[in-house]
């Protein structure tokens, strides 16, 4: 089920954050505007990571289990993104790997890679993570980092000020 991007094509990495929504809203505005496909990708690994070894099997979700949950966490990030009705301007791509290894892998011959970065970093840290370095590093298409969208700040009321006081003096 693979498909490399054809080269009329904007491929996003999609990981369910703000930042990666964010990515995939920016590259949805320019499929458009260059009459192009986006490529959601989302990549995926077995992990028992969370669990104590002495933990039953039983208790352990499966691969089929991690698989499915993530093919839900692509589709409802499609969905919210792009609403019910989706059409074919998107193409959802489920891969098992490494992440930065998976968004490279359907880079070529894209149009550009897209990818969601924190609107900024804390303790003087880079905004945008390990798997959007790796990309820059290595990608043979342009790398666009988009930032998160920045929440908005709750609206302030007006402040009230109480009637002056009326002194014995005039």
């Amino acid at each position: 089920m693979t498909q490399l991007a054809d080269g009329n094509s904007i491929v996003v990495g999609v990981d369910g954050s703000e930042a990666s929504k964010a990515a995939l809203r920016w590259a949805r505005d320019q499929a458009r505007a260059l009459r192009a496909e986006v490529v959601a990708v989302h990549a995926w690994e077995p992990t028992t990571s969370g669990f104590a070894p002495y933990a039953p099997a039983s208790a352990r979700p499966t691969a089929e289990q991690q698989r499915e949950q993530a093919a839900e966490l692509l589709a409802s990030t499609v969905r919210e993104v792009f609403g019910p009705q989706i059409g074919g301007a998107v193409r959802a791509v489920l891969v098992e790997g490494p992440p930065a290894r998976a968004l490279l892998h359907h880079a070529p011959g894209a149009l550009l890679l897209a990818l969601g970065r924190r609107a900024h970093g804390k303790f003087e840290l880079p905004a945008i993570g390990t798997v959007g370095r790796e990309c820059l590093r290595h990608a043979t298409v342009p790398v666009v980092a988009v930032p998160a969208a920045q929440r908005p700040a709750s609206t302030l009321g007006a402040v009230e000020r109480p009637p002056l006081a009326r002194s014995g003096a005039a």
